[in-house]
C-alpha cells in the first residue's frame, strides 16, 4: 500500500474530487476538511493528532464506541466465508436469518419480519412503498397520503426528505412530493406559548385528527413521526403527546410508523424509542445503532397486521437492494447486537449513565445563555436563548448555535448545532468522568461565547 498523504494533501484532494452531504462545498474547500484518522472508545483523532470527545457518537449511531476489534473480527470471518450474495430469487445468507431473528426478538410482541435496506433513508422510502400497497391490498386503493411533522427528518432520498419537515430540503428539488403533507411539531420551549407541556403536547396531537378530518379519512395511509425529534433540535415530546397521537391513530385507521433510526437500539434507555413512549406502530424504519455505524445496513420493522397481508395476499413485494442484508453488514450488526445484550448497554443507559447523564446535563440550564436543558436516555438538548425569563431566542440563530460549536470543538469536543439549540447524543458507553469532561467543556464553550456577545 502506498504512504498515506499528509493531512494537506488529503484536503486538496478531497476538494478536488469529493462532494460531502449537507456541505457548501466553496466554504469547505477554503477552510479544508478535517480528516479524522481513527477511533477509540468514546474519542476520535484527526490526521494531525488532535483527541475529540465526540459526544455525538459519529451521525447519532456509534453506540458501542469506536475500536471494537470483535466487529472487525466478525467481519473478517464473513469476509473470507461469503463476502456477499443477494437475498433474491429465493436465497438468504446465516447473517441475515439470524439478524432478522435477533432484532425482531427485541421490537415488541407486533412485530415478527424485518425488511432490510441500507441506510434509514432507504428505509422510509421502502415502508412508504409498503404502506399504499398494503393499504391496496385490503381494498382501499385511495389511502395513499402520508401526514408527517414540520422540523422532522426522515432521511434525504425523495421521499425521505418530503416527508421530513425541513424547509430547507424542501426548496431543492421541488419537494416533497405530492400525498405528503405536514402538520406541527410538539416543540414546546419555541411554539407552547402559555399553555403548560401536558396541554401544548395534546393541542398538537390533535392537529393530526383535524389534518385526518381535511384530507378524508379513506384518503390517509400513515403518520410518520420521530420518537424524539433528532436532527430537528432533540425535540422531546410532553407526556401528553405520544398517548394521544396513538389513540388518533388506531381511532381512524391510520398507520403509525415510528422513525427509529436514531431512538433505536438503547439510545432512549429502551430497546426502541416506541418501547419507551408505551406505543405500538404498525412500521418503524431502522439503521445507525443496528451496526453503530460500523457497516452501512437499515430495515423497516414490519408488524404481523402488515407482514400477514404482504405474504397472503400481495403475492411479489416488487422492491428491494443489491445489498439488502448484506452478509457482511448483517454479521457486523450481529455482533453489535450480541455486544449491546453482553454488556447490558440499554440497561446502563436506563438505570445508570442515562439518569446520570440528565443531572450533568441539566446542570448548564443555570447559564445565563441557556433557556433550557434537556435529555432523554443519552440524548440532549440544550436551547440557547437571550433572554430566559421570557425565552426570547437569538436574532441570528444559526450564528450563535455555530459559535458555540466551534468553541467547544476547539477544546476537544464534537456536539451539533441545530440553529440556536445544541444537540448531544454520544456512545452508550460513555463513562461518568467522561460525561463530566463532555459537560464542562460545553460549559466553557457557553462561557466564551456569552462573553463575546457581552461584550
Amino acid at each position: 500500500m502506498p504512504d498515506t498523504p499528509s493531512r494537506s494533501n488529503l484536503a486538496a484532494l478531497d476538494a478536488a474530487h469529493h462532494l460531502h452531504p449537507f456541505a457548501d462545498m466553496r466554504k469547505l474547500n477554503a477552510d479544508g476538511a478535517r480528516v479524522i484518522q481513527r477511533g477509540e472508545g468514546v474519542y476520535i483523532f484527526d490526521a494531525e493528532g488532535r483527541k475529540y470527545l465526540d459526544g455525538f457518537a459519529g451521525l447519532w449511531c456509534v453506540n458501542i464506541g469506536y475500536g471494537r476489534a470483535e466487529i472487525a473480527d466478525a467481519v473478517a470471518r464473513q469476509m473470507n466465508e461469503l463476502p456477499y450474495y443477494n437475498t433474491f430469487f429465493g436465497t438468504t445468507t446465516t447473517p441475515a436469518t439470524l439478524l432478522a431473528e435477533k432484532v425482531c426478538a427485541h421490537a415488541g410482541p407486533q412485530f415478527n419480519h424485518v425488511f432490510f435496506t441500507n441506510s434509514g433513508s432507504e428505509a422510509n422510502d421502502t415502508w412508504f412503498r409498503m404502506a399504499r400497497v398494503y393499504w391496496g391490498a385490503v381494498g382501499k386503493p385511495t389511502k395513499k397520503a402520508v401526514i408527517a411533522r414540520r422540523n422532522g427528518y426522515h432521511g434525504s432520498t425523495v421521499a425521505g426528505a418530503s416527508m421530513g419537515g425541513m424547509k430547507y430540503m424542501h426548496e431543492q428539488g421541488d419537494l416533497p412530493i405530492p400525498g405528503v403533507v405536514h402538520i406541527g411539531q410538539p416543540y414546546w420551549y419555541a411554539e407552547g406559548g402559555d399553555l403548560s407541556p401536558e396541554e401544548f403536547g395534546l393541542k398538537v396531537a390533535r392537529e393530526l385528527e383535524a389534518k385526518i378530518d381535511e384530507l378524508g379519512e379513506d384518503n390517509v395511509a400513515a403518520f410518520v413521526a420521530e420518537p424524539v425529534q433528532g436532527a430537528g433540535g432533540v425535540i422531546i415530546p410532553p407526556s401528553s403527546y405520544w398517548p394521544e397521537i396513538a389513540r388518533i391513530c388506531k381511532a381512524r385507521n391510520i398507520l403509525l410508523v415510528c422513525d427509529e433510526v436514531i431512538c433505536g437500539f438503547g439510545r432512549l434507555g429502551a430497546w426502541f424509542g416506541h418501547q419507551h413512549f408505551g406505543v405500538e406502530p404498525d412500521l418503524a424504519p431502522i439503521a445507525k445503532g443496528l451496526s453503530s455505524g460500523y457497516l452501512p445496513i437499515g430495515g423497516v420493522l414490519v408488524s404481523d397486521r402488515i407482514a400477514d397481508v404482504l405474504i397472503n395476499e400481495v403475492g411479489e413485494f416488487n422492491h428491494g437492494f443489491t445489498y439488502s442484508g448484506h452478509p457482511v453488514c448483517a454479521a457486523a450488526a450481529l455482533e453489535n447486537l450480541r455486544i449491546i445484550e453482553e454488556e447490558r448497554l440499554v440497561e446502563r443507559v436506563r438505570d445508570d449513565i442515562g439518569p446520570y447523564f440528565a443531572e450533568a446535563w441539566g446542570s448548564l440550564a443555570d447559564h445565563d445563555m441557556v433557556g433550557e436543558a434537556v435529555s432523554i436516555g443519552l440524548m440532549g438538548g440544550l436551547q440557547l436563548a437571550a433572554d430566559k425569563s421570557t425565552r426570547r431566542r437569538f436574532e441570528k440563530p444559526d450564528t450563535i448555535g455555530s459559535a458555540v460549536r466551534n468553541h467547544a470543538l476547539a477544546n476537544g469536543l464534537v456536539l451539533r448545532a441545530t440553529g440556536d439549540r445544541m444537540l448531544a447524543s454520544p456512545p452508550l458507553v460513555i463513562s461518568h468522568e467522561e460525561v463530566d469532561t463532555m459537560v464542562r467543556t460545553a460549559r466553557g464553550a457557553l462561557d466564551a461565547v456569552w462573553a463575546e456577545k457581552k461584550s
